[in-house]
Parts: C-alpha cells; structure tokens; sequence
C-alpha cells in the first residue's frame, strides 16, 4: 500500500503545480479589484523610489550648507546669514529664514517662528511617505472584498446549478476569490516594512535637523541686541 501511495507522488505532485500556477489563477480572477490591487502595487512602487530619492540626509540637512551657517554664526556675520537664510531652500533654509524675520521682535517671537517653521517643515517631510501607510492598510481590505465578491459568486453559481457543482469546479471559484487576498497582502506588506523604514529615516534625519537649527537660532541676539543687519527693511514690513 505505502509503494502504491509513493506511485502516485508524481501525478498528485504535477496536478498541485498546475493547480497553483499563480498566472493562471491572476488571469481566470481579473476583475475591478484585480485592477485596483495592481494599480495600487505601481504607485505604491513609485512612491518608493521617490522616498528613497528624497529623504535623504542630502536633501534635509546638506552637510555644506549647515557648514556655512555655523561658520556666518560664529564669524557674526550676520547680513550674510539673512541673505543665506532668504536665498536657502530646504529646512536650514526655512528654519533660519522664520527666525531672522522675527529677530527684532524678541527672543521669545523669534523662537516661536523658527519652532513653527520647524514642524511645518517636518510635516511635510512625514508626508512623503504617508501613502504608502494608506495603501499598505487598504490592500488587504480591497482584497478581502474581491474575496468576498467571488465567494458570493462561486456559491451563486452552486445554487444555479441545484447544488450539482463538483469539487473541482467549486474550488476553483473559491480559489480564484482567495487570491485577491494574497494579491492584497503582497501589496501591504512590502508598503508597510517600507513605511516604517522611511518613516524611522525621516524621524532620525528631521530630529537632527531641529537639533542643529535650535543651536543656530540660540546664538542670533534678538530684540534689544539684534544688530541692524538682521532688522527688516522699512519697505519689507
């Protein structure tokens, strides 16, 4: 008995392969929530490699660029620190520029505006990685629909049938309805692991920036001392 069973190792081993060809079943189960599944897996790859082009050390705090702040602030040369800050872009550059604004108005207005300019400029670090989150937990709920959607209609054509339907059709019907919920789960999990680690990365390099633009704003005197350098134009105000 155990030979015979070993025998028939191959047959049942070939049937398995050709039941589980992944293709087959993508092509037999494409419908609406096929479409969204894969549309979601493309912009979810572009947001990706545009979160990994952008959050990047290079881009939030350019070492070069923070050099020469430090050196304008410990060489005081302030007329030159607000035309950096005026003509920067980026955090350094958003930071200092909200700060040197408000210099003539108090330490504490000059702080307030350069913490102001810091979250704004955070959050809009944060958000570059946002849909991914928003995709990751979407995918499998929009796979659990087409689930759901080809179970109703694979125990609608049982009912149609009186119930005569052999296993092999109804699981196939079934088959193809749980695999929009693998193609849901393919698509999440590789979002989610790449939300976490973008969003860790823009945690780590943003909270550097905040460190080294709060030592910044520290050493420009504000309201009694602030030099005529960093006093707004009467034409500006």
């Amino acid at each position: 008995m155990p030979i015979a069973e070993l025998s028939q190792f191959p047959c049942a081993l070939a049937q398995a392969e050709s039941g589980g060809d992944l293709w087959r079943l993508f092509a037999q189960s494409f419908d609406v929530f096929t479409v969204l599944l894969v549309v979601g897996s493309m912009y979810a790859s572009g947001v990706i490699v545009r979160c990994a082009l952008d959050i990047r050390r290079t881009n939030i705090l350019p070492s070069q660029q923070a050099e020469r702040a430090r050196r304008l602030v410990r060489q005081e040369r302030w007329g030159e620190l607000r035309e950096f800050a005026r003509t920067q872009s980026g955090y350094l550059g958003s930071v200092l520029g909200a700060a040197v604004a408000e210099a003539s108005r108090g330490r504490d207005v000059m702080d307030d505006a350069a913490e102001l300019a810091a979250s704004t400029e955070t959050a809009s670090w944060f958000r570059r990685c946002e849909p991914l989150s928003l995709i990751g937990n979407l995918g499998p709920l929009v796979g659990l629909a087409g689930t759901v959607w080809g179970m109703i209609l694979a125990f609608t054509s049982l009912g149609e049938t009186g119930g005569q339907a052999g296993p092999a059709e109804l699981s196939e019907g079934i088959s193809k309805a749980l695999f929009h919920t693998l193609l849901g789960l393919v698509l999440a999990i590789p979002c989610l692991l790449a939300f976490g680690y973008f969003r860790s990365k823009t945690d780590t390099l943003c909270t550097e920036a905040i460190t080294e633009t709060a030592r910044l704003v520290g050493r420009i005197p504000a309201g009694d001392d602030c030099p005529e350098a960093l006093k707004p134009d009467p034409s500006e105000i």
